[in-house]
């Protein structure tokens, strides 16, 4: 009887968990939720279906115009036609030598359907990501055959909850160190040792040092040979003292 009742309550704990995850995780996101300032990175719009009477027909993502990329390809996605819109730029960029008066503002996938339990990426190449900035929001507009439309338009603010429609944020890191310096002073010591082990072999110090060390390894190697021998002889003196004693 205990043993059903604690069952049970497991069972709705397990429940509970899973339906207040599903209710946490079921909104837009960019993924990976991160890439490196200054770059170029291949990004995915996870869009989960959460109603059971409806599918997603259309997902359209509003880029940044404060923090404009030049640079937003799409991945074909099949079922799916994207619409890719661009605006004039209040101060054009230079990018690789190139003046650039406009920027991608909209993405838009329809055509297709996302069916309930299911979910679809988006993929975006982007770039060049900004700089001066630790995050980007895009904004996100699902809407589904039923008419419905989910506006995940709201910002997260630090220290704060989780807003009940959160937009999809990508958060910005900055570019990690290729530690060549660190390598090549490695790289540099290894070759002193080298040199000073070259000028002790010229001196006859470095072998008398090669033929200790190889004394040392024999003398250990015997040592644990000796251990092993008297290891057995112990297990076998026990078992005869067993057999006697029976």
């Amino acid at each position: 009887m205990k043993t059903s009742r604690v069952s049970i309550a497991a069972a709705l704990a397990a429940g509970t968990v899973l339906a207040l995850s599903g209710t946490a995780f079921a909104h837009v996101s960019v993924q990976p939720g991160e890439a490196t300032k200054g770059g170029y990175a291949t990004i995915n719009f996870k869009v989960p279906n959460e109603r059971d009477n409806a599918s997603t027909v259309k997902l359209e993502v509003s880029f940044p115009t404060d923090k404009p990329l030049t640079s937003v390809m799409p991945q074909d996605v099949p079922g799916w036609t994207v619409s890719v819109e661009k605006g004039k730029l209040d101060k054009p960029l230079t990018v690789h030598g190139k003046q650039i008066n406009e920027a991608v503002t909209k993405v838009t996938w329809s055509g297709g359907k996302i069916e309930p339990g299911k979910f679809q990426q988006f993929p975006l190449s982007v770039g060049k990501l900004p700089e001066d900035a630790d995050t980007m929001v895009f904004k996100a507009i699902q809407t589904y055959d039923n008419d419905e439309v989910v506006r995940w338009i709201e910002e997260p603010k630090e220290g704060a909850a989780e807003p009940q429609n959160p937009a999809p944020v990508l958060k910005l890191t900055a570019a990690k160190g290729d530690g060549h310096h660190g390598g090549g002073t490695k790289n540099d010591g290894t070759k002193n040792d080298g040199a000073k082990n070259a000028d002790k072999d010229a001196d006859g110090k470095g072998h008398h040092d090669e033929a200790a060390g190889h004394g040392s390894d024999t003398t250990a190697r015997a040592l644990g040979i000796a251990g092993i021998v008297v290891g057995l002889g112990g297990v076998a003196f026990g078992v005869a003292s067993r057999r006697r004693t029976s």
